[in-house]
């Protein structure tokens, strides 16, 4: 990128990100450039002013003065832990546990893989690390597990097993870390984020593991310290997270004040308290709208922003203190909005915005993609009411001091759990964007979002489409964020989402890694409701082409028997009618068996897909309106379909991407999908419908 592209773009970003937001991230690299990070974060800097022992390397540590860490939680006890799991969910709890006294873990819910908490070579002050990157390798992968999210599996299956070598291996993997990984050196400390989730973790898992004998003063001392010295390491770069205003920010503020909530005597606990106290209402009152949208636009970060919240509801709980109002009525927004996201079968959301495989109170036994357990956790916490039937993803509401048992159900709230059709009322529908067919067990969304801060994905007017369970049009997620060419983030453009690519340009200008500018901003324009109160009919609009003098409209309708129909309409927004584009309809599919037809430049195809509950049908077409002569464009070529598995040609002609034809369910997991795209050239208007049949 040349000097003067670079210029532009900084200029642009100012401009579109906000003077606030720049001048935030201005004085964070001021500090790193300058070297007062790694002033402020010395390691023996640290021990001297908080007039503690070097840490050693092996042998014994009496610290002085030691803050040891208070009780904060309530556990539950395991007869009610017990009579939530049952006995199948009691074995899947010590399975988790032990694969990792084994020496293996799960990463971003994925398939086990050796649990690494060193890292090779010499370390380095953490600034050295901050770019995220180790080698071609993802710096996540390096700090997932430096996270401690394995800390609870120990800790929830000493609860209800009562065995002490769940004990012993905690403090052994504990102990291992933090003589692996001293204060503020090696890239566990390059992020105050991870700092603040292993705060949590430690201090989580502690409350469980305080009666044991293996939890020795000597080895409490030791956690005291290191929690006290993760604290300090968030202060100073608490900067950069207010710039980006999202899930960072509340990350960081939560772990200073659980820090501070639990080193109660340490004579900096205060200050952390009010800081972090401070800094998270704040961001929970900006970062979610009215509606209860999430800034973030992330199916994946709106869980994440209710987990946190609700970790600091328990612990403001236990000194008797509440949330403001204000942002009480926002997570209870927030909280409505994820339960009109979850598809009533299979507790799956859609895979929107980035997804980077974070679950941050991992207190359950349900898989990664079932929302259930936050959904519980959330509704009953924030809304007094249960939001799903009883079930094993009652675990994490019980381990957050909710007595669930007590709660009676309200049917009208009720997502059944198994095969059935949702029957939320429509005072639970906070976003606009879900349609419901009235009588068929379909649904989808449609991404119309209004951006207040940088988008992560480029997908204005994505559809996602859901049936018995099934996500048979679906996101392709997120993958990789910090790889080798060509997965540097690149299934945040538009071309691998469900929506229109105009002249082979995305939504918005992609000026980084994870930096769009030209904000796509999209509106409704229509809605109808049946009679039943689901929504039925919907128009929307974005402005992404608008340097083009294009504007995309997308009108989603159900009909009769599982039909859904989606017309997509370019339309000249100046006096550019007679200008040629090329229009690119893309639907990411599921990795089924398929035939196709119409490949031969017609002016429709068709394609069936064998699911697990019958054939579904694809049809793409010229829009009826072209053909019936109407706005007719002045020339039009044949319809230009191509089907991708994989990064692979299936069907059809032309250039192949490599990294179409794949779906991403979590961070670091890539599976294949099929992806269908359908080109067509002509001027405004032009017009592509797709109809998708189901079986009755």
């Amino acid at each position: 990128m040349n000097f003067f592209r670079r210029l532009t773009l900084a200029f642009k970003a100012i401009a579109q990100l906000g003077p606030g937001a720049t001048g935030l991230f201005a004085l964070y690299q001021l500090g790193l450039k300058s070297g007062y990070f790694r002033l402020r974060t010395l390691s023996k800097k640290y021990i001297a002013t908080n007039t503690t022992r070097s840490l050693p390397l092996e042998g014994s540590f009496s610290p002085q003065p030691c803050y040891l860490i208070r009780a904060l939680l309530e556990l539950p006890s395991r007869e009610n832990l017990l009579a939530a799991v049952g006995q199948g969910g009691k074995e899947k709890i010590i399975a988790e546990a032990d694969e990792i006294t084994s020496g293996q873990v799960r990463l971003f819910g994925g398939s086990p893989v050796p649990l690494e908490l060193s890292v090779p070579g010499v370390l380095k002050h953490w600034t050295h690390y901050e770019k995220g990157r180790l080698g071609d390798r993802d710096i996540k992968f390096t700090w997932e597990p430096g996270r401690f999210g394995w800390a609870y599996s120990l800790a929830r299956a000493y609860h209800v097993s009562g065995e002490e070598r769940y004990s012993q291996v905690f403090w052994s993997l504990f102990e291992s870390f933090m003589n692996a990984n001293p204060p503020y050196l090696g890239p566990h400390w390059a992020s105050a984020q991870e700092v603040a989730l292993r705060i949590i973790a430690l201090v989580f898992s502690v409350q469980v593991f305080i009666s044991s004998p293996h939890s020795v003063p000597e080895r409490l001392e030791k956690l005291g310290w290191f929690i006290s010295a993760s604290a300090e390491r968030i202060l100073p770069t608490l900067v950069y997270a207010r710039s980006l205003n999202n899930n960072h920010l509340l990350t960081e503020a939560m772990g200073l004040y659980t820090a501070g909530s639990a080193l109660k005597d340490h004579p900096a606990a205060s200050h952390w308290r009010s800081l972090g106290w401070r800094w998270f209402n704040r961001g929970l009152h900006a970062q979610i709208s009215p509606d209860g949208t999430y800034i973030q636009q992330s199916s994946n970060y709106h869980r994440l922003m209710l987990q946190i919240a609700l970790w600091g509801s328990v612990l403001i709980a236990q000194i008797g203190v509440s949330l403001p109002e204000l942002v009480s009525k926002r997570l209870q927004a927030a909280t409505g909005w994820l339960r009109s996201m979850v598809d009533p079968v299979s507790g799956q959301v859609p895979n929107l915005g980035p997804n980077d495989g974070a679950y941050i109170l991992p207190l359950t036994t349900c898989p990664f993609t079932d929302y259930r357990p936050i959904l519980q956790a959330a509704s009953l916490i924030f809304l007094k009411e249960r939001a799903v039937e009883p079930g094993e993803w009652d675990e994490m509401s019980l381990w957050l001091g909710y007595k669930v048992a007590n709660e009676k159900l309200k049917d009208a709230h009720i997502i059944p759990s198994r095969n059935g059709v949702s029957a939320l009322p429509l005072s639970v529908e906070h976003t606009p964007h879900i349609l419901r067919h009235p009588s068929h067990p379909s649904w989808a969304y449609l991404r119309a979002a209004r951006f207040s801060a940088r988008p992560g994905h480029a997908d204005q007017l994505h559809l996602d489409l859901w049936w018995r369970g099934l996500n048979v049009a679906r996101d392709a997620g997120t993958y990789l964020y910090n790889a080798a060419p060509p997965w540097e983030n690149p299934l945040s453009s538009t071309a691998v989402h469900n929506t229109v690519t105009i002249n082979g340009f995305d939504q918005m200008a992609h000026a980084g890694r994870f930096l769009w500018l030209d904000w796509a901003q999209a509106r409704v324009l229509a809605a109808v409701r049946s009679a039943n109160g689901a929504l039925t009919h919907l128009v929307a609009q974005h402005d992404g082409y608008r340097r083009f003098g294009v504007i995309h409209l997308r009108e989603v309708t159900t009909g009769e028997s599982g039909f859904w129909q989606i017309q997509d309409r370019l339309v000249s927004s100046g006096s550019n009618k007679n200008s040629g584009y090329t229009l690119r309809l893309h639907w990411l599919l599921p990795d089924w068996d398929w035939q196709i037809s119409g490949m031969d430049g017609n002016s429709s195809i068709e394609m069936n897909i064998t699911s697990p509950y019958g054939p579904v049908v694809l049809r793409v077409s010229v829009s009826p309106s072209e053909l019936a002569g109407h706005s007719v464009p002045a020339f039009l070529t044949g319809l230009r379909p191509q089907l991708i598995r994989a990064g692979e040609l299936l069907s059809g002609t032309g250039e192949v991407s490599s990294v179409a034809g794949w779906f991403s369910p979590t961070f670091g997991d890539k599976v294949p999908a099929l992806s269908l795209s359908v080109t067509l050239e002509g001027t405004l208007p032009l017009s592509l419908m797709s109809e998708w049949i189901f079986p009755p």
